[in-house]
This record gives C-alpha cells, sequence and structure tokens, in this order.
C-alpha cells in the first residue's frame, strides 16, 4: 500500500467521533441511533474502498461527511421501483414495463386497491362469490368465447393449458414454433414440465398439414400452434393455417391450442403494420383454446387470458394449479378497466395509450418533436437542438421487422458527450431513457406525453450544468 494512500485512510474519521456532530445528532429525533451508525458505517466503508482503488484522493470535509450521510439516507429511503420517463420510442418497452395505462385507469386501479371491494364477494346474493366472475361477459362478448379465465401471466396461461389438457399425452407441435419468448421460457421446456410429451413435426422453415397428420395417434392430446411475434422465418417457409390444423384436429376428437401471445382486439392496419389476426378471427378459425398476454398490444395489465370452449376451459378452473397463478384485484381492476374501452373500438384507439402511441401519425410526431426542440432550446440556450427523423419500435415482441416513422429531438452539447448526458438522464429524480445516435441524445417523441416535456427540459439543463 502506498505511503499517501495510508496517510489518507488515517485522516478519516472514526465512526463515534462523526456521530457527535451536531447535524446527525438532529437527525435522532426521526430516526433510530442504530440506523444513523449503520449510515455512517456504510459511507466511510465505500471512502475506504474509493481510496484503496484510487478513485479518491482526498478526505471530504465535515460538511461534505455530514452531505454523505444524508445522501445516503435519501437513497435508502427512495422506492426502487419508480416511475421513469421513455423517451426510446419503443412503445412496449420490456424493460419498462411494457403497456402503460391511462391516468383514468391508474386512479380506478388506486381506489380499489386502497380499499376493499367486491373481489369474491356477489353484491346480489350477499354470499362468496368468483373473482373470475368480473370478466366473464366482458371477455365473453369481445372475443365470441364460450368461456373465459384469466391468471397472472401469458407463461402462466400456457402452463395451466397444457398441464390440464395434456398431461401423459403428446402435444403435436412444429418445429418452427418451438419458441423461447425470453426469460428462458421455452415451449418445449413448458410442455415437459406440463407432463405433456412433445411431437415435433415439420421443419424450421416448413411445415405441411401431412406432417400434423402423421403424427397423431392414439397417444394424441392436442395439436399445438405457437404465434411467433418475436421473430419471422422469411424466404423459403411454410406453415399450416389454424383452420386447416383445427380440422385435423376435430376430425381426430383432438382440441387444437393457440398460443397468440400478443393477443389484439383491434386490425393493426389501422395503424399501417401488416395483418395480424385478431383474438375473435382466431376463433372463428376453430380453435379451442386461445391464449394472449394483457400487457402487450392489448394496452392492459400483466396478465394471460385463456378464451375457447368452455369443456376445455371449465376443468382449467377447478384445478390445483390455477390457485397459484390467479391474478389479484388490482390486475383484475385494470384490466376490466381497459376492456370496457374495446365496446367502442375508436373509444379505445384513443383512451389506451399503447394503441394513441401506435396511431401517431408522422406530420404529428414531427409536430410534437419540434415543440419540444424549442423548449429545451428556450431551457438552455448553450444546447445544439435539432428535431431529426427515427424509426420507433413496437416492442414486446411484437412486429420485430417492422419501425413506425417518427421524429426526436436530439440533443448534443459542448461540455458533455451524448453518452454522458444519458447516463445523468437515468440517474436524475424521475429517470429520463433515451437513446444515443450518432453522438446526439435522441428523445423520441411518440412514447412522451406532453406533461413530460417540461420534465425533459429541467433534466437536460440540469445534466448539463452539473460539475
Amino acid at each position: 500500500m502506498k505511503q499517501d494512500t495510508r496517510q489518507l485512510l488515517r485522516q478519516l474519521p472514526k465512526v463515534d467521533v462523526l456521530l457527535q456532530r451536531p447535524v446527525l445528532a438532529e437527525w435522532e429525533q426521526n430516526l433510530s441511533r442504530s440506523l444513523i451508525k449503520q449510515a455512517v458505517q456504510d459511507v466511510l466503508a465505500g471512502l475506504r474502498r474509493d481510496i484503496l482503488a484510487e478513485r479518491r484522493r482526498d478526505v471530504p470535509a465535515e460538511d461534505e461527511l455530514d452531505a454523505m450521510v444524508l445522501a445516503y439516507f435519501r437513497r435508502q429511503k427512495s422506492l426502487r421501483l419508480k416511475k421513469v420517463v421513455n423517451a426510446t420510442g419503443t412503445i412496449l418497452h420490456t424493460n419498462l414495463g411494457r403497456s402503460v395505462l391511462s391516468e383514468e385507469i391508474g386512479r380506478h386501479v388506486g381506489e380499489i386497491a386502497a380499499s376493499y371491494s367486491n373481489l369474491e364477494y356477489d353484491l346480489d346474493e350477499g354470499r362468496r362469490g368468483s373473482r373470475y366472475a368480473h370478466l366473464q361477459s366482458l371477455l365473453k362478448e369481445l372475443t365470441g368465447a364460450e368461456d373465459v379465465l384469466v391468471v397472472n401471466n401469458n407463461a402462466a396461461a400456457v402452463l395451466l393449458a397444457l398441464t390440464s389438457m395434456t398431461q401423459g399425452k403428446e402435444v403435436v407441435i412444429s418445429r418452427g414454433e418451438l419458441v423461447e419468448i425470453g426469460g428462458l421460457f421455452r415451449i418445449p421446456d413448458v410442455i415437459e414440465a406440463s407432463g405433456g410429451t412433445i411431437r415435433e413435426v415439420g421443419t424450421t422453415n416448413k411445415t405441411h398439414l401431412a406432417d400434423y397428420s402423421r403424427a397423431v395417434g392414439e397417444g394424441t392430446g392436442a395439436i399445438m400452434k405457437v404465434h411467433t411475434s418475436n421473430y419471422r422465418i422469411i424466404g423459403f417457409s411454410e406453415s399450416v393455417p389454424a383452420q386447416e390444423l383445427a380440422e385435423l384436429a376435430h376430425a381426430n376428437g383432438l382440441p387444437l391450442i393457440n398460443d397468440l401471445g400478443s393477443g389484439l382486439f383491434v386490425d393493426m392496419r389501422r395503424f399501417g403494420l401488416p395483418y395480424e389476426p385478431t383474438v375473435k378471427e382466431v376463433l372463428k378459425q376453430g380453435c379451442d383454446v386461445v391464449m394472449f398476454s394483457g400487457d402487450k398490444l392489448l394496452g392492459g395489465p400483466q396478465a394471460g387470458i385463456i378464451v375457447g370452449k368452455a369443456e376445455y376451459i371449465e376443468p382449467m378452473k377447478q384445478h390445483q394449479l390455477l390457485r397459484a397463478l390467479r391474478v389479484d384485484k388490482m390486475t383484475l381492476a385494470a384490466l376490466e378497466a381497459t376492456l370496457q374501452l374495446y365496446r367502442d373500438e375508436d373509444m379505445a384507439i384513443r383512451s389506451i395509450p399503447a394503441l394513441q402511441m401506435l396511431a401517431r401519425t408522422q406530420k404529428e410526431c414531427l409536430r410534437r418533436a419540434d415543440m419540444l426542440a424549442q423548449m429545451l432550446r428556450t431551457a438552455d440556450a448553450a444546447l445544439q437542438v435539432q428535431t431529426v427523423p427515427v424509426r420507433d419500435m413496437v416492442g414486446g415482441g411484437s412486429y420485430p421487422e417492422y419501425t413506425l416513422p417518427g421524429y426526436a429531438a436530439a440533443v448534443a452539447s459542448e461540455g458533455r458527450t451524448a453518452a454522458e448526458l444519458e447516463r445523468r438522464l437515468r440517474h436524475a429524480e424521475v429517470p429520463v431513457v433515451a437513446r444515443v445516435q450518432q453522438d446526439r441524445l435522441c428523445l423520441s417523441v411518440r412514447t412522451l406525453r406532453d406533461d413530460e416535456f417540461p420534465l425533459i427540459c429541467t433534466e437536460i439543463a440540469k445534466a448539463v450544468a452539473e460539475g
């Protein structure tokens, strides 16, 4: 150890000395002495590490030490899960929580969470009810299904359906649909975990109806189709439409299970995206059980929604696994409020944030990017701000090969690199997550609300000004 390093370490005050500081003594009115002592010990330990690693070559003054302990308390007190401003342009940003609920729905969820509710109480009969009854009629109306069930996410929906329907039996599925959706959730592993046996057919790029037909036998429990929403096989490829698979399944007395992944209630061609079948259309094609997510293009909370024939869904409601996968009252509140909006498709597009963002035209994005750029110039005249075209993403594993034309406010500063600005914004009190392109900080307006513009301007001005 170097001599100057030893000297710096000796200059660090002892814990007891710091605890006698007037400012720290005042804190004992609101905090226990043990908490204050732990904070002092942690701050001093951090300083020792910095000195030993030669990241720090001085010992802070007493006032600075007070401030460091206070900052430690603030960090410890702050909640880890917090609001983030999404300036990436990715609408269903998986790492930022996917779909955003409207403020009105957020208030409704808060009201349900902060009070008692009729979660499992039948107000008409005055006796115990079912939490699943709240969405029953609404989902039947929107999808045309005989029966419905909601669990805590789509992975749970797939696991429950397969366990209930195919345990001890074979599941016939195309090799091109044995997908991983992220987080090591792999369809082959789920089939095995459910007690079923995988019967792979076809090849990665081509599977024909005859491949399925040859695989069906006495040990078959179901034919399964998985929508490959998070990747595409293009070129020399072929897959079997759901309608043909349904005819084959029913001719052999088998159900067709369809994992849609991101379920749609609105035709995406309205937003300039390629056609994807809606949940109602898939059911009309003959699928017996369909599973999809609540927090992707549906625009609601995380949930796994199972719709289809009552003869298959009713046993799921009685299955022991359901207890481990059931939804809570906040999810039900958010999902019901979101689904209510779909009774009027135009109302849904105006009111559900994910659909609002999809519907934003290039012209509207340009207008809003110009507005943000002007506000940034006003906040700090030294900033170099331009409005630039960008390609925004749908996200959430949906439409991976398609982007949406949009605009962003691109920011550069002589005193800060774009990477440094991006890092400082991530560490703001209200974090702002953005992209760096061509050494400029790009703030895509597609995923921003107008009321977030002033906050962004304030935080960027701080990021540039701070030492």
